[in-house]
């Protein structure tokens, strides 16, 4: 899953990437709303978290941006106030969700896998397919309840599978939003990594469509 991080406070914008990435994003970072407004409109991503108090173009007028070009990505804001007026008018440019500034980053991360639950389609934060169970709070899979050790590559492109289980994904579809801006991008990679996953799951729940690409789905029972 690709994030975005539209944050001025170089320090906390940090902090935020930081954290987003050791729980198994891929994530981008902008510093000012106008870069924000640029990647948030040319980049596909999962979800964005978004402050409202950017230099050059307010988090507001941002976020009134994407939904102007029809961008439906999901929309974290933060904010350091408190004023009522504030968070309605961040809701009503079209965010999902807040948090007020100071937070507690596993607030931020649960409203974040909380987003992307909701935009999947998915009511809880453990993902199911036949006997693979993903934990997205806990990064963890397990196959028929034992756990299986997958690379941070391996289970963004399992975690994105999953949450669009029974929808076919292009492999132009798992590039865009599995690396960050920065990666050394090659569609290729994602054959190495299907092969992978299929060894260690053991069991059949990534079927290749082929001229497609691929989809999660439960073996059928036979």
């Amino acid at each position: 899953m690709r994030l975005l991080v539209v944050e001025d406070d170089k320090d906390l914008n940090r902090q935020i990437v930081t954290a987003l990435e050791n729980a198994g994003y891929a994530v981008d970072k902008a510093f000012d709303g106008e870069e924000g407004l640029y990647l948030g409109e040319t980049e596909p991503y999962d979800a964005v978290i978004l402050d409202l108090g950017l230099p050059k173009v307010d988090g507001v007028s941002v976020l009134q941006g994407w939904r102007r070009a029809g961008k439906l990505m999901p929309v974290l804001i933060l904010t350091a106030r408190d004023r009522w007026s504030d968070k309605v008018a961040g809701f009503d440019a079209g965010a999902d969700d807040y948090v007020t500034k100071p937070f507690h980053v596993e607030e931020l991360l649960a409203r974040v896998r909380a987003l992307l639950r909701r935009a999947a389609g998915h009511a809880t934060s453990e993902l199911v397919c036949g006997p693979v169970r993903l934990d997205t709070r806990a990064s963890r899979v397990v196959v028929d309840g034992n756990p299986v050790k997958l690379t941070s590559h391996e289970y963004r492109l399992l975690a994105y599978l999953m949450h669009h289980q029974g929808r076919v994904v292009s492999r132009t579809e798992l590039v865009e939003h599995l690396y960050d801006q920065d990666f050394d991008r090659d569609s290729n990679t994602i054959e190495v990594f299907v092969g992978r996953l299929r060894k260690k799951l053991g069991v059949e729940v990534i079927e290749t469509v082929r001229g497609l690409g691929y989809i999660a789905a439960a073996p059928e029972k036979v």
